[in-house]
């Protein structure tokens, strides 16, 4: 879907749980490097800052392949194509391909990064988790709100 501007449309609860997960993640980073670098454990804060901007990083990728999902769906009624963009309808095969593919490369570079720096690297798959709570729990609220309002 495209606006009448040529940009993409995403709906505006999107754009919104990623900017709430990304804010609750700095600041869960924030208190992980203040409890954590204090005790001597700066290289598990640094891994697990790490985690949660992998975890961030893979969020804003899911926005960007959902723009260009719905750039490429004409059957909306707010849709307008503008001249030289595709009317190709989109392929849910490639977009879940897209999604394997990106959710096989951030796996692999956590375990790489546990490998390489065992043990601190395990932080890597902790900030990856806190990241996922985080991330469901910013785009529970909206529906949170929809329903104490019935």
């Amino acid at each position: 879907m495209v606006t009448g501007t040529g940009t993409p449309y995403t709906p505006p609860v999107t754009r919104t749980t990623l900017r709430r997960s990304a804010l609750a993640a700095a600041v869960v980073g924030l208190l992980g490097v203040a409890v954590l670098v204090p005790l001597g454990h700066g290289n598990y804060a640094l891994f697990g800052c790490l985690g949660l901007g992998l975890g961030l990083l893979n969020s804003a990728l899911v926005v960007l392949s959902v723009e260009r999902f719905s750039r490429l769906t004409p059957a909306n009624p707010r849709s307008q194509l503008s001249p030289g963009r595709s009317t190709a309808k989109p392929s849910k095969v490639r977009f879940s391909g897209s999604v394997l593919v990106r959710l096989a490369a951030i796996t692999v570079l956590a375990f790489g990064l546990v490998l390489l720096f065992h043990p601190a690297g395990v932080a890597v798959f902790g900030g990856l988790a806190v990241f996922q709570l985080l991330a469901i729990t910013s785009a529970m609220l909206p529906l949170i709100k929809e329903i104490r309002q019935r």
